[in-house]
């Protein structure tokens, strides 16, 4: 598992410390609702509540010693009973636990987990699209050249990309909300989750003072598609995450090179070539999305049981809850480390947009000539025909050749044009215009200024 590299709130959900003390929650809550019920008397509450209470402000006495019992019983939730039967050491005992079946405290633990997750979730990608946003608004009016199929296409601002990754982690945002509401189910339901040994009002009331819903129909275990959303909404971000390791991977490159991940100092990128400065950290993150891919599909297995249950899942959900979470978490901070130090280069963006000799106001130009009253196959002959000229002129070994210019040379073109009219169409501004609009349509707005 990879729980070493997030953050200690993240770690700190998945231990086995916060499994027993949710577990330890879970039973408590269930023994009060029991009292209310007239099944357990309120004198064996109390000593049932005091043995917890010494495992409360012991939990790692707890952990040790459910790990030293199910060695011998080959039962997690046994081993967690019978060390608290030791400490509650009374015929009080024999409420603890009363009606509830293994699932009942692991699926509802499970269920707090995970929404504990979630929320540090959601704070993750609120601190990240708050560094995107940034960035986005320093970069807003700097042109760089779109691509489509790794050619060049038309002019974009850089800011504009950042805008469209703003968005783009705004539904991010909203997938985390929505998975935290789906997984944040529990239940109290007995064996086959028929409600037999206990009133659903005990179920209720114990998910309610957890912070979560009850299910409203269960077997002995909670549906596992509620599970496999949830995987498969943290795979999602995380493919998110990977869409723009790979742009920014892609900027990198030496022979593009408009933007760059930090490189601390002390940093080495090689152990052969002591001048590399490689992007890394964004190829991290391309590969541990693969394994939040793969956890999710694990997921989708989980959801066929057999009957009211099978364990098939369980030794699963021990490795994919906790390595999800985690896994997720860490990559956030990973991405908000490479977005608040991102390199960006205006000039070399510059230099990029040259490099197709202003052909990127094609089609500006084809929609000019067919305002001017030519057919579209028309328009598209004379506009191609004075690109591929271009593209000749410079491979030719000349420099100073420009799309304009070959435009303008061409008769069957300028005549449809008056005097400083295509200088006029062949310009950033005419493709930066919308700018603002684009940064008010997804919440960045950028002022009048």
């Amino acid at each position: 598992m990879i729980t070493r590299y997030s953050r200690p709130e993240m770690r700190a959900i998945w231990t086995d410390e916060n499994k027993l003390k949710i577990w330890l929650e879970i039973e408590l809550l269930a023994s009060a609702a029991l009292v209310k019920e007239g099944v357990v008397p309120a004198k064996d509450f109390a000593r049932i509540k005091a043995g917890c209470d010494v495992w409360l402000a012991d939990l790692p006495g707890l952990v040790s010693r459910q790990r030293e019992l199910e060695k011998v019983l080959n039962h997690d939730v046994i081993g967690f009973t019978t060390a608290v039967a030791e400490k509650i050491n009374h015929t009080a005992s024999r409420w603890f636990h009363f009606g509830l079946t293994s699932s009942d405290v692991g699926d509802t633990a499970y269920a707090v987990q995970m929404s504990q997750s979630a929320d540090i979730l959601i704070a993750d990608v609120k601190t990240l699209r708050t560094s995107i946003a940034k960035r986005a608004r320093e970069h807003a009016f700097t042109p760089c050249i779109g691509r489509s199929h790794g050619i060049h296409a038309e002019p974009t601002t850089f800011g504009l990309k950042l805008a469209l990754m703003y968005d783009e982690f705004g539904r991010a945002l909203q997938r985390l909300e929505r998975a935290r509401e789906v997984v944040a189910v529990g239940k109290i339901s007995g064996a086959v989750g028929t409600s037999a040994h206990l009133s659903p009002r005990v179920e209720a009331s114990v998910c309610k003072k957890l912070g979560i819903r009850p299910s409203p129909i269960a077997t002995q275990v909670i549906q596992r598609d509620i599970h496999a959303e949830f995987q498969s909404v943290l795979a999602l971000v995380g493919a998110s995450m990977e869409r723009w390791a790979v742009e920014f991977r892609h900027l990198q490159r030496t022979e593009v090179l408009e933007a760059e991940e930090p490189f601390t100092a002390g940093q080495k990128g090689s152990s052969a070539m002591p001048h590399k400065r490689n992007p890394i950290t964004w190829e991290r993150i391309t590969g541990l999305s693969r394994v939040l891919r793969g956890n999710a599909m694990a997921a989708l297995e989980n959801v066929a049981l057999w009957h009211e249950r099978d364990i098939s899942h369980s030794s699963v959900e021990r490795i994919i809850f906790p390595d999800s979470c985690t896994l997720l978490d860490y990559m956030f901070g990973l991405m908000t480390r490479l977005m608040d130090g991102l390199n960006a280069y205006p000039d070399n963006m510059r230099r990029n947009l040259g490099l197709s000799l202003g052909m990127w106001n094609s089609q500006t130009v084809l929609l000019a000539l067919i305002r001017k009253g030519l057919t579209r196959e028309e328009a598209y002959v004379l506009v191609q025909n004075n690109a591929m000229k271009t593209w000749e002129v410079k491979h030719a070994g000349r420099d100073d050749v420009d799309f304009l210019e070959v435009l303008k040379a061409d008769p069957a073109v300028s005549k449809h044009f008056k005097k400083g009219e295509l200088e006029s169409l062949c310009s950033l501004e005419f493709h930066l215009k919308e700018v603002k609009t684009r940064f008010k349509q997804v919440g960045l707005p950028l002022g009048s200024s």
